[in-house]
Parts: C-alpha cells; sequence; structure tokens
C-alpha cells in the first residue's frame, strides 16, 4: 500500500481517538447541566453515565461479530453513523426537554463509540510498520487526553450558562417563568450537539473513501479456534482467573474515572465554592491536561520503570489524594481532586495489556471481554450519586477511593510481570 494512503488511514484512525475522547469527557458538562434544566437529583443526573457506558457491555462483542463479517472500515463507518446520528437526537430532546430521550440519544452515541473502539485499538498497531505499532497506539492515546483536555473547555464555553438557581430565587418565580428558563438552558446543547453530529459525519463519509490496507492478522490457530461455537469460547475464557481479574479491573478503573470527572464541578461548587463556569473551563481542563501530561510522562517513566510498578504506586497516591479531599475543606480539596487525573492517566492501558497477555488466539475475544468491563462506568456514578443524595458529595468521594484499592489489588497480583506491551487505549 502506498505511503501516503496508509498515513492518511492512520490519520483517520487516530482521529477516531480524539472523536470518543471528546464524547466521553463532554459527561462532565452534560451532568450538572441536564441536573439543571431537567430538575434532576444528583442520582438521577448520574444516570448519564450509566446510558453511555451501559452501550459498552451490550456491543464490543456484536461489534466484534459485525467487523468479522464486514471489516474494520465497515466497523468504523457504522460507529461513526450511530455517533453522528445520536449528537442529531439531541436537538429534539432539547426542544421537547424529556430526560429520557437525552439517555437514549447518548445511548446511540455510546453505541457508536463502542464500534469505534473495538475496532481503532487493534486496527492502529496492524497499519504500518509493525516495529511502530508501540509508538502509534502511543501516538494515538495523545489525541485522546488531548480531546478530554478540549472537552470540558468547549462544553463549559457552549453548553453551561453559569446560572444556577438558589431555591429562593425559584420559589420567587412564576411556573412561565421558571419553563422559561429551564427551556433555555436545556436549549443550549443544540447547536453543539449538531456542529458534532456534523463533524463525525464527515469523518464517516472521509473513512468510506479512503482506501484501507487489506490486514491480514489471524494465525491459523486463530482461525481454527474461531470456527468453534462463540458460547464455549466465552465459557472458556471466563474460567480464566487472570482475565477476569483484569475485566474487575477496567470495571473498577472506568467506575472510578467516570465518578472523579462527572461530579468534579459540583464538588468545586459545594466544596470549593467555585462557580461552574470557572469549574468547567479552568478548572477541569487543568485536571484533563494533567491527565494528557500524565501519559506522556507515564510513557517516558515505562522505559526505566515496570508498568506494573507505576501502577501500583499511581493507585497507592490516589486513594491517599482521595481521603485527603474527602476531609480537606476549601479549593484545597479541589486542588488536591485534581492531581487525582494525573495518576489515573496510564491505568487503563496498562491494565487492559495485563489483562489480554498470554491469551494466544484467543486475544480478541479475551478483548472484547474487557472492553466489557468499562460497564462500570454504568453502574458506579449511580451509586456515588445515591451516596450524594443521602450525605454529600464530599463523602460521595470515597466511592472512586474504592476503586483504586481494587486496581491497587489488581497491581499488586501482577507484580511479577517485567515487560507489558501497550495495546489499548479509553
Amino acid at each position: 500500500m502506498p505511503k501516503n494512503s496508509t498515513f492518511t488511514a492512520v490519520a483517520l484512525i487516530t482521529s477516531l481517538f480524539f472523536l470518543w475522547g471528546f464524547a466521553l469527557n463532554l459527561n462532565p458538562i452534560l451532568i450538572p447541566h441536564l441536573k439543571k434544566a431537567c430538575q434532576l437529583s444528583d442520582f438521577q443526573s448520574s444516570l448519564i453515565d450509566s446510558a453511555s457506558y451501559i452501550a459498552y457491555f451490550l456491543l464490543p462483542i456484536p461489534a466484534a461479530q459485525f467487523m468479522k463479517k464486514y471489516g474494520y472500515k465497515g466497523g468504523i463507518i457504522l460507529g461513526l453513523l450511530l455517533f453522528s446520528a445520536g449528537a442529531l437526537l439531541f436537538y429534539p430532546a432539547a426542544a421537547v426537554r424529556n430526560y429520557a430521550f437525552f439517555l437514549s440519544a447518548l445511548f446511540v452515541v455510546f453505541s457508536g463509540m463502542a464500534f469505534l473502539e473495538t475496532a481503532a485499538n487493534p486496527l492502529i498497531t496492524l497499519i504500518g510498520d509493525p516495529k511502530g505499532a508501540t509508538q502509534r497506539i502511543n501516538f494515538s492515546q495523545s489525541f485522546n487526553g488531548l480531546a478530554a483536555t478540549v472537552a470540558p473547555l468547549m462544553g463549559g464555553m457552549f453548553i453551561l450558562s453559569g446560572k444556577t438557581l438558589s431555591e429562593t430565587e425559584e420559589k420567587g418565580m412564576s411556573a412561565a417563568q421558571l419553563n422559561e428558563y429551564l427551556n433555555k438552558e436545556a436549549s443550549s446543547v443544540q447547536i453543539p450537539f449538531i456542529v458534532i453530529s456534523i463533524i463525525v459525519f464527515l469523518v464517516a463519509i472521509m473513512v468510506w473513501r479512503t482506501t484501507f490496507p487489506v490486514i491480514k492478522e489471524e494465525s491459523s490457530e486463530e482461525v481454527k479456534d474461531e470456527k468453534r461455537p462463540l458460547g464455549v469460547r466465552i465459557v472458556e475464557l471466563l474460567k480464566n482467573k487472570h482475565l477476569m481479574s483484569g475485566v474487575l479491573a477496567i470495571f473498577f478503573y472506568v467506575g472510578g474515572q467516570a465518578c472523579v470527572s462527572s461530579f468534579f464541578i459540583r464538588f468545586s461548587e459545594k466544596v470549593g465554592d467555585i462557580p461552574e463556569k470557572a469549574a468547567s473551563t479552568v478548572y477541569l481542563p487543568l485536571a484533563f491536561a494533567g491527565f494528557m501530561a500524565g501519559r506522556f510522562i507515564g510513557t517516558f517513566l515505562m522505559r526505566f520503570f515496570s508498568p506494573v510498578k507505576l501502577l501500583v504506586a499511581y493507585s497507592v497516591i490516589n486513594v491517599i489524594l482521595i481521603i485527603s479531599a474527602v476531609n480537606l475543606d476549601g479549593r484545597a480539596a479541589v486542588y488536591t481532586l485534581m492531581a487525582v487525573w494525573f495518576f489515573m492517566s496510564i491505568m487503563f492501558p496498562t491494565i487492559f495489556s495485563l489483562s489480554i497477555r498470554n491469551l494466544g488466539a484467543k486475544t480478541k475475544l479475551g478483548s472484547s471481554l474487557v472492553i466489557m468491563g468499562i460497564v462500570g462506568g454504568a453502574i458506579m456514578p449511580p451509586i456515588m450519586g445515591r451516596i450524594s443524595d443521602m450525605t454529600n458529595i464530599q463523602v460521595a468521594y470515597l466511592v472512586p477511593g474504592i476503586s483504586f484499592i481494587a486496581i491497587l489489588w489488581f497491581g499488586l497480583n501482577n507484580l511479577r510481570v517485567k515487560k507489558v506491551q501497550m495495546v489499548g487505549a479509553h
């Protein structure tokens, strides 16, 4: 395949890392925004994460089967079309200000993203020189981190109004005035999500018009294994204790990451007395910039230290940071919480790569099961939201603290592993 065609294919796949990173990291903006617009409790607003991440539980295996028949390119195009359609649905959802409609739109968006992640992670390592596979995945991950920094900044600028009614202000409004305020709040997502829908659709057209290399990645052992019934192969993998511990670690990592991110603006308002506009356009982007820096610095440190030892050290540090954020007052608590992002940075790719080690012909199916562990992002935020409603948002941050303890346990069980090849990003 010509070098310029390979470059175009790599550039398009790398753009997918940015797109799903952008969508994932709009949730911390949507949660406080829809909480206001639809008058929700913390528990109800956390269902935004549930509607998003449940797609990762339902679709990885169907996505893998779809791509087995129609190829990576077909899977990417379908994923982008679903993403675009879901973003477009935000317009009517805002017009009727219906929370269930918003959740349905998010599920469609993230169904598309489940296809994109299932395709892009392995594909970026397969296109081009095999010797450069690790560099390509690390390069693509950096765009994932860039999107995480840009998304809350853009979302805070174009979606959040910066105005939150107090109980006294709300009671002082007539029903018509309150309804007008809520409709105006809801409508602010319409234009941004139409723009997102158009951009994603244009990327889908570019992918459709681009010639992708013919990839033969299946060994004779994989071909032989895939002839057996899918159910039998899944049952065998479910008996693999190492793989299942990795699925559990991914469950807790993504659940913890979603909890830390999704309630940050509310934490900043309630604990640090920081207005939502400042929290979303200054503090949250800085926290995500720390995440991106952590990816680069972590990749550099892995030249000198075992990735597993870094995972263990970072887990311990994050447990300490979470406990500190729960007990400190004012902006000191917010600054402490912001540091958590830096130490989360290497966790997903390290856990993912450790989980699928030595699976041989079962690596693809095993990877799908690990991706299904992302459902932790659908389950843990509602638990945190319920605790917040019962106590307060600061106490509720003990929930992601439990996640980092679980990741520490996983890391300690893998300390003997000296070398890890990074093969995935989220």
